[in-house]
């Protein structure tokens, strides 16, 4: 393998096997352990890789609830409510948008209950205006991540 594309297909091998050890990783791609821990350690310091964690059925671990929240806020309020939303448990995502709203915010909960409970208490700050919750029926695909392009896919 030339060193051109050596970022971007090590991403790819460790999306497919996040576990992979550098042995591995190196035999497959046919470089050195020593080049691919350097470009390991690059990728990580350039923040393109983040981490390493497990990918968890938050079904299977009895979230069985998906919502999907919108937000519309006092405009100077933006960035303290995306910080609430972000710092919350059982909050996965939060995204600025455009739109309607100003925040869409997905969350996992045990149950339609404690889905309530917890949106109650986040819709009592004053700065949110008007809030939208949708339940989602089945995950067709959750948390999928994709291989990145290099010009030999071209």
């Amino acid at each position: 393998m030339t060193y051109e594309h050596l970022d971007t297909e090590l991403v790819n091998e460790l999306l497919g096997n996040g576990r992979a050890s550098l042995r591995s990783l190196a035999e497959e791609l046919d470089v050195s352990v020593t080049t691919v821990s350097n470009h390991l350690s690059d990728l990580e310091s350039e923040g393109v890789i983040q981490g390493y964690t497990p990918v968890v059925d938050y079904g299977a671990a009895g979230y069985d609830v998906t919502a999907v929240m919108q937000f519309k806020v006092e405009g100077n309020a933006l960035s303290e409510i995306t910080t609430t939303l972000r710092d919350h448990t059982q909050i996965t995502s939060v995204y600025e948008v455009t739109g309607d709203y100003d925040i869409i915010a997905i969350g996992k909960f045990e149950d339609t209950d404690d889905m309530n409970d917890q949106i109650k208490a986040l819709i009592t700050d004053p700065d949110i205006t008007q809030s939208n919750t949708s339940i989602a029926l089945d995950a067709v695909s959750e948390n999928e991540q994709f291989r990145l392009e290099t010009e030999a896919d071209d």
